[in-house]
């Protein structure tokens, strides 16, 4: 009959159906390597009215932060390595502040970091996860909001920062080291490479190299092994020192772990001890051709 709506059709325009008013479920990503605890946590979810996507490895959690959005993640501390988790945390982080992050870890001991890794994540649980847990952390998570404010650097950033203090924390090693410090000089000889090193350093990791690619090249650490040669270090004096640089580097790290953007660390961790190693080996070579100069002085 015209003119007679249909009742099951909302004439009202200002009153939407109840089902247009229902708000669409949480989004959540949930990664685990474990396939037994992705499914059992992803069936746990659905189950309490949550939209989840899984990811069994980092890659794919990458992958999936970077073509989709997310209310939630919530992912495992360990996939296999220690700490990839927090790669996951830093990656979502970058992509969409707002999403709530979660940790879970199967180590009791992992409660004694809570205080560095809720710089990274907003909430940690520790494994077996009981559901009615997991699921008011993620629903009280979600009415909060994510934790804002974290102040994040990559590992260039922290060396540029703290040149100076590693610099001072690696003398200060020298001086306990008596085999290093039995050759008498001041201070800020002994430490005159250093800044140009960090530099180096800096820039390496600023500008990262191709996986297999060859250090660069380096005319100060060069100089610097000519020099050590003639100041009267031995060569194994000068692998001593660069050993002590890298321990310095790598404290400096640790004590920031806490501002650390984990999505990076590790490449950043590998390319250090790389370029270390390389201008070690850049040292050594002018340090031995030094060497064989003076030989062939004495020997004149």
């Amino acid at each position: 009959m015209t003119g007679v709506p249909d009742k099951n059709v909302n004439v009202n325009p200002s009153q939407p159906s109840a089902e247009a008013a229902a708000p669409a479920p949480a989004r959540v990503l949930l990664v685990d390597d474990n396939p037994s605890i992705l499914l059992t946590l992803a069936l746990v979810l659905r189950k309490n009215g949550f939209d989840v996507v899984t990811a069994a490895n980092v890659n794919e959690a990458l992958k999936l932060i970077a073509s989709q959005t997310f209310d939630v993640l919530l992912s495992d501390l360990h996939m296999p390595q220690p700490g990839d988790g927090l790669t996951v945390v830093s990656a979502m982080r970058n992509a969409d502040p707002k999403a709530v992050t979660i940790i879970f870890s199967g180590y009791p001991e992992m409660a004694q970091a809570t205080a560095a890794l809720l710089h990274q994540t907003d909430d940690i649980l520790i494994k077996p996860l009981a559901v009615e847990l997991l699921v008011k952390t993620i629903r009280d998570r979600l009415a909060v909001g994510a934790t804002p404010g974290r102040e994040v650097e990559d590992v260039a950033d922290i060396l540029e920062r703290a040149t100076q203090s590693t610099i001072e924390d690696w003398l200060q090693s020298v001086k306990r080291e008596p085999q290093v410090f039995s050759v008498a000089m001041e201070d800020d000889v002994r430490c005159a490479h250093l800044p140009q090193m960090f530099r180096d350093l800096v820039s390496r990791l600023r500008h990262p190299l191709p996986l297999g690619t060859r250090a660069l090249v380096s005319p100060a650490a060069a100089r610097h092994g000519q020099l050590r040669c003639q100041q009267g270090y031995t060569a194994a004096m000068l692998v001593e020192e660069s050993r002590m640089l890298q321990v310095a580097i790598f404290q400096t790290l640790q004590d920031n772990l806490q501002k650390a953007d984990y999505s990076v660390l590790l490449v950043g961790v590998m390319a250090i001890a790389d370029e270390v190693d390389s201008q070690l080996a850049q040292q050594m070579a002018s340090y031995i051709s030094e060497s064989k100069v003076d030989d062939l002085s004495q020997v004149a």
